[in-house]
């Protein structure tokens, strides 16, 4: 099953690459001249003045401050009261909207935590993830878990594939691998601490709830590699919350 599972993710990463291409929003300025500062912040300076007329690119949001691009490659950021009066290729007023489903499609950064079985024990996990296209991220995971002979402390690093992240409920896939350090709870067998090396595939479903938040299934075929090529296969499920960005 887990190669069966690798052989799946690299046919959804492969579309994952060819999905990721799309167009970057552009806006016309309608005022006499759109400010761009250095920072998303009041209290950063301006630095370059785009005139009435030219376009520029909006390449992401951040509360209520707008990163953009301009025709002679400058970035900078813009107030959203400024970018709310430019047009757009349509000719009309550019629509500001608050966080909503179509922000959980351009989300860039997700943090989460989430908890579940480790074959027959309890995990909890905590995670950062950063997607660097719309049909790709990458995840970083802290996991502990509790069971009734051992305690175990693991990190893993995955790829992610999105086949379709505009969608509320939004199925993805993971390959990647990690490391798990076990240490018993008695003293009768064994007192070391084990450090074994994992890898692993997965599927799961974020489901859009409301603003920033989002509902998270995860399932994973986990393998735990040991020096005694004594291979250990675990299934892993889990169920969290996480906020995007």
């Amino acid at each position: 099953m887990f190669y069966q599972g690798i052989l799946l993710f690299c046919s959804l990463l492969l579309l994952g690459f060819a999905q990721a291409q799309e167009d970057i929003p552009r806006v016309q300025v309608a005022d006499p001249y759109l400010e761009m500062q250095t920072g998303a912040g009041s209290g950063y300076p301006v630095f370059y003045v785009v005139e009435r007329g030219e376009w520029v690119e909006i390449l992401k949001r951040k509360t209520e401050w707008y990163k953009v691009r301009t025709e002679k490659g400058k970035e900078g950021w813009v107030r959203r009261e400024q970018m709310a009066q430019t047009l757009t290729p349509a000719g009309t007023r550019l629509q500001i909207h608050d966080v909503a489903e179509g922000d959980f499609a351009r989300r860039r950064w997700e943090m989460g935590i989430s908890s579940g079985d480790f074959s027959g024990a309890t995990i909890i996990s905590a995670w950062t993830d950063y997607g660097f296209t719309h049909n790709l991220s990458l995840e970083l995971s802290a996991s502990h878990i509790l069971g009734s002979y051992s305690s175990s402390i693991m990190g893993n690093v995955s790829l992610l594939a999105h086949p379709f992240p505009e969608w509320r409920f939004s199925p993805y896939f993971a390959l990647g691998t990690g490391v798990i350090q076990t240490t018993p709870k008695t003293a009768l067998v064994q007192t070391r601490d084990r450090m074994n090396n994992t890898s692993h595939v997965g599927l799961g479903l974020r489901v859009y709830l409301t603003k920033r938040f989002i509902m998270r299934f995860d399932y994973k075929d986990l393998v735990i590699f040991s020096s005694q090529n004594e291979n250990q296969e675990i299934s892993v499920w889990q169920i969290g919350f996480s906020a995007f960005y």
